[in-house]
């Protein structure tokens, strides 16, 4: 299992094709990249297996082009098949634990969505390399979630742990700096970059936002 002393991914895109509102889902995620993201995740849930690895194998040219990270949302199968970076998971998802055992992802990054604070003392966190947390502020992406952390949310499980901690939930470049300083290591957004006019231009300035 990896460990990190620190998280080196300040900004995390999780691209969906859905969230790039007719947008082309791989043009995105390429400008993304150039604008600052540093790791991206594919979550296509709704896909059936053979689409979701066809977007996969050319989401993983992007990246590989550019020496970024994948990560594959809840897809064991896929994330192996194209050589992933690693995966992310949920508590309905693969459990890490069972990950571990597995031979392709002995060495790869799991990530793990924390949904309340008893999650922090289970054997699933310990096997994680990260954990998201989930959402820190409500949003429509994503509305299966229990808690809505806020800011001292952030500030209490940054106490509780020395994981990475990758926040994500309706988070944008006017509120990304004050989840940073509360206690997040890294900033996951979906629709502030997939949605936007010029997810070139987003990504520089969510960036910038982390890292000032």
């Amino acid at each position: 299992m990896k460990l990190h002393s620190e998280f080196p991914y300040p900004l995390y895109l999780v691209i969906l094709e859905e969230a790039c509102k007719g947008k082309d889902m791989f043009k995105v995620a390429e400008q993304a990249i150039r604008g600052g993201v540093d790791i991206l995740q594919l979550r296509e849930k709704k896909l059936p297996g053979h689409l979701f690895l066809e977007r996969a194998q050319r989401l993983r040219e992007v990246t590989e082009k550019y020496g970024v990270p994948l990560i594959i949302n809840d897809n064991p199968k896929i994330a192996s098949q194209v050589n992933a970076a690693g995966i992310h998971v949920g508590n309905k998802d693969a459990r890490p634990t069972a990950l571990r055992q597995q031979p392709y992802f002995q060495d790869k990054l799991i990530g793990y969505s924390i949904e309340y604070l008893a999650q922090l003392d289970n054997e699933q966190t310990a096997m994680s390399d990260y954990l998201a947390i989930s959402p820190v502020f409500r949003t429509d992406t994503k509305r299966d979630t229990v808690t809505e952390w806020g800011l001292e949310g952030v500030a209490s499980i940054r106490e509780l742990t020395q994981k990475p901690l990758v926040a994500i939930g309706n988070l944008h470049k006017e509120n990304a700096r004050t989840v940073i300083r509360a206690g997040a290591d890294c900033i996951a957004v979906v629709s502030a970059i997939c949605g936007a006019n010029c997810p070139e231009k987003a990504a520089y300035e969510l960036k910038n936002a982390i890292t000032a």
